[in-house]
């Protein structure tokens, strides 16, 4: 649960500002915080200075213009107290926003750890803003503002690895200072980034909207997503706490896990079942990380071990593979609970009995299937309404929007980068207009019409398939790459040679960081530099074949690693086949024999494409389709 800050409690000045901080470059910044209706406050850094009087909600706010770019400078504010923020810099302020990938810790990425051990640099500066979804506006964005320093990457991998890697190559490209915003939530939807006002044109979000506004009346926890208010309300297992180890479930039935369901009286209804038993474990507990392995679970699950709260998930696709804290196992005999909502006649526990266990340090296995304990918290049949959602991540729409995003407003900042989309695949139609949606959202919220914003595409990720098709994660990459092409002081980094098949956070995210980079050096910074890899412009029918057109194709195009693949070809029918493809100079000519009248084309068009088209700077081509593409081949 979080708590919106309020004035009652707020400080004198937002924690946004702090020391170690870069204030932007070129322009005024406006610094506020808090105080009693009327009081006076006074801002002075390297003889520039300002002042603002708290209003009658205690908030005051004042425009300091900043001294040149670099420091150390001294930060001096007076009013009912006096603060001085040493080791402020000025320099240029990015905000490095969307979800898991971008939230990916330097330490957990390809050679992460040796990076870390480098990454002492006093001109990179480093906010993390922590965790705070919120049904009304917050007006504090918590964190502090850090040194690139080995320390400050810690925990879970530390600061995003993408926000580092674009932040350094900047820093060293541009010689300023660069101060890193990270404000990004694991498994959030755009839509979650998006304040109300940028949501009404999506009437399909008028429930979710209407939901927030009842539950910000009703005085109980924030939790950014539906299915937890749910539980409160209607799961006996939350109301009487049969995730305590000493519970006394003796009068609860014996079932196995994947049979429990049926054993119940609910295998063809929503509901939410408790498993709970006791397992033992070696006398001589053996070091290293352990973890419960459950393998595919519909729809949520949550594990307690001890009492202890150790993971939930409700992303059915995803194996679950859950550390358990150092200290929470001991010798002999543990209690582990689980919590299981299923959602289809054929949920629960979908993975083979063999493979869910608890693995620990060295290898060794304890199977989890077997007899059980098993009690019925809740079910779908009335009185009980099922949620309106099901995802166990802040997902609510606008909430991360009004607790993490908007509590950095009037912030003065340079840019921002967005890696972002695999929550919403899903729903890819929608987001060709969600996303050009949250950027205009972005820009009236910073009062910068005009503020750069870079867009990192899909990477690769889950099976290959030898025959064309499509998917919600090729959709989605289309969608992002109009965006970038309709939407002023817009660019995509393509990561599709990036991805993994059996991992959606991806190891490697250097690539990922160059290429922002390279986007924001070439169109912010005005560098010229290679940015983009060959991008599809337009198609020329010739007989039997296609000619397909491309910009950004330096030094001609090229297929690495084998001959050109992934390109499928249609006629009238819209039916596609694979295409015989042949690259000549900066365009490529696709035909079939399937298809002897061809109008349409399409590119690396699935989830895990065989994408090896390029050029001479290796930057990989985009993803597209002929037929689903503005008219315009011109770049803004």
């Amino acid at each position: 649960m979080f708590a919106a800050a309020t004035p009652a409690n707020a400080p004198l000045l937002s924690p946004i500002f702090g020391e170690h901080m870069v204030l932007q470059r070129g322009r005024p910044n406006t610094l506020w915080g808090w105080a009693k209706p009327g009081t006076h406050v006074a801002l002075e850094i390297a003889g520039h200075r300002a002042q603002g009087t708290s209003g009658s909600d205690g908030r005051w706010q004042a425009n300091i213009d900043p001294p040149e770019a670099g420091g150390p400078y001294t930060l001096k504010i007076d009013g009912p107290s006096h603060l001085e923020l040493q080791d402020v810099l000025v320099g240029d302020v990015w905000l490095c926003g969307g979800q898991s990938n971008m939230a990916m810790g330097l330490a957990a990425a390809r050679d992460g750890a040796n990076e870390v051990s480098h990454s002492e640099n006093p001109g990179l500066r480093l906010f993390y803003v922590q965790q705070n979804p919120a049904y009304t506006k917050a007006e504090i964005a918590s964190g502090v503002w850090r040194k690139c320093e080995p320390a400050s990457f810690g925990m879970d991998g530390g600061f995003s690895a993408v926000a580092y890697y674009f932040g350094l190559k900047i820093q060293q490209e541009i010689g300023v200072p660069v101060g890193l915003i990270q404000d990004a939530v694991g498994g959030s939807p755009a839509e979650s980034w998006m304040s109300p006002e940028a949501l009404k044109p999506f009437p399909e979000f008028n429930p979710a909207l209407e939901e927030i506004a009842r539950l910000s009346h009703s005085g109980g926890p924030v939790y950014g997503n539906f299915i937890m208010h749910w539980f409160d309300q209607y799961d006996r297992g939350v109301k009487e706490f049969w995730s305590k180890a000493d519970l006394n479930d003796s009068g609860w039935i014996l079932t196995s896990l994947r049979g429990g369901f049926a054993a119940l009286g609910v295998a063809k209804t929503p509901a939410v079942a408790w498993f709970r038993r006791d397992i033992e474990l070696p006398a001589q507990l053996p070091h290293g990380e352990a973890k419960v392995l459950l393998g595919v679970v519909e729809k949520m699950d949550t594990v307690f071990i001890n009492g202890k709260w150790i993971g939930a998930s409700s992303w059915v696709e995803n194996p679950r593979a859950y550390t358990i804290p150092a200290g929470t196992l001991q010798p002999g005999k543990n209690q582990v609970t689980l919590r299981v909502l299923k959602i289809k006649e054929s949920g629960g526990f979908l993975t083979p009995a063999e493979d869910m266990k608890i693995k620990l340090g060295d290898g060794q296995t304890i199977p989890l299937e077997g007899e059980w304990h098993a009690a019925l918290g809740a079910d779908a049949r009335p009185p009980h309404p099922l949620p309106l959602s099901y995802d166990n991540y802040p997902t609510i729409p606008a909430t991360l929007h009004l607790g993490m995003l908007s509590p950095l407003s009037p912030l003065s900042i340079r840019g921002a980068i967005w890696y972002q989309g695999e929550a919403n695949t899903s729903h890819a139609e929608q987001y060709r207009k969600l996303l050009p949606a949250l950027i205009a959202d972005w820009r009236k919220l910073f009062a910068q019409p005009e503020l750069p914003f870079y867009i990192v595409g899909l990477p690769a990720f889950m099976k290959h398939h030898d025959q064309p098709g499509t998917d919600g994660w090729a959709e989605l990459r289309q969608a992002q790459a109009i965006t970038a092409h309709t939407v002023p002081h817009t660019g995509l980094a393509i990561t599709i040679d990036t991805g993994e098949a059996d991992n959606i956070h991806p190891l490697e995210k250097k690539p990922v960081g160059d290429r922002l980079a390279r986007l924001a050096l070439r169109h912010t910074y005005g560098r010229d530099i290679p940015s983009e890899g060959p991008t599809y412009e337009r198609a020329v029918q010739n007989s039997a074949s296609l000619r397909l057109h491309f910009r950004c194709a330096q030094g001609g195009l090229i297929a690495k690693s084998g001959p050109p693949a992934e390109f499928d070809i249609a006629g009238e029918d819209r039916v596609w086949h694979r295409a015989e493809v042949r690259i000549d100079g900066n365009t490529v000519i696709v035909s079939s024999e399937a298809v002897p009248n061809p109008i349409a084309a399409r590119y690396a068009w699935q989830s895990n494409p065989i994408a090896t088209l390029t050029d001479s700077t290796g930057l990989p081509a985009a993803p597209f389709r002929t037929d689903d593409w503005p008219l315009s081949s011109n770049s803004k």
